[in-house]
């Protein structure tokens, strides 16, 4: 067995959300232990813990205090588990009435069983979609990530257009938030002002003019122009 190759073919769940977690924390980067702690809700001590399993079987790169680095094996398992996540996401959304603050852990609960069959069966029937509807990209069959534009709200300047292309939580409370201000992937919104020290911005959507924080302004990703 290689560094690149699994030990086994069936991953556990555990095994599946960590990969996973790596995966959205840091893409091909090293994604530290603090960060993958706070992802999966558990304890520092218990992320160092499965890193070093991860690492027995060839599934990440990993030495204390750099964080962790998918292999190719461990990247291609977290491509699948997203890819079924997110086209489930588009599911219960599009085809069964779900909103969107609602979707992510009954997406949780099923991405692990499903089959290659029915995932490549349920991408078909959505239309095979490049992106969920929170704006996230949706891993393709051959492993490729669309690209998605990912200026931080937060990060620009004032006076400047903003077309929102995501939304970067799953936290329901987050996501039913900027439900009821009105901002979703597509919105067009024109930063109109800063606090001095940065935690508020004012926005304008439309007629309206919105006052957001700057932790939740650096969650709203998109594209922006003078």
């Amino acid at each position: 067995m290689t560094q690149e190759e699994p030990e086994r073919t069936s991953l556990s769940t555990s095994v599946g959300d960590y990969l996973k977690a790596i995966w959205v924390i840091a893409r091909d980067g090293p994604a530290g232990t603090g960060d993958i702690a706070r992802a999966l809700g558990v304890k520092a001590s218990s992320v160092t813990g499965m890193l070093g399993k991860l690492k027995r079987m060839g599934l990440i790169r990993y030495k204390p205090y750099q964080g962790a680095q998918l292999t190719g094996a461990g990247r291609g398992e977290a491509l699948r588990l997203v890819r079924r996540h997110r086209l489930l996401e588009t599911f219960l959304i599009r085809d069964l009435g779900y909103a969107w603050d609602e979707v992510h852990e009954e997406a949780e609960r099923m991405e692990h069983v499903m089959s290659v069959r029915f995932t490549e069966r349920l991408a078909e029937h959505l239309g095979q979609p490049s992106h969920d509807p929170h704006g996230d990209p949706i891993p393709q069959d051959d492993g490729t990530v669309p690209a998605t534009p990912s200026t931080a709200l937060c990060e620009v300047p004032v006076g400047a257009a903003f077309t929102v292309s995501r939304i970067l939580s799953q936290d329901p409370d987050v996501l039913a938030y900027v439900t009821e201000l009105g901002v979703g992937p597509g919105t067009v919104l024109r930063v109109e002002a800063k606090e001095p020290l940065g935690e508020m911005l004012t926005i304008r959507l439309g007629s309206e003019h919105l006052s957001i924080s700057h932790e939740l302004a650096c969650l709203i990703l998109g594209a922006a122009e003078r």
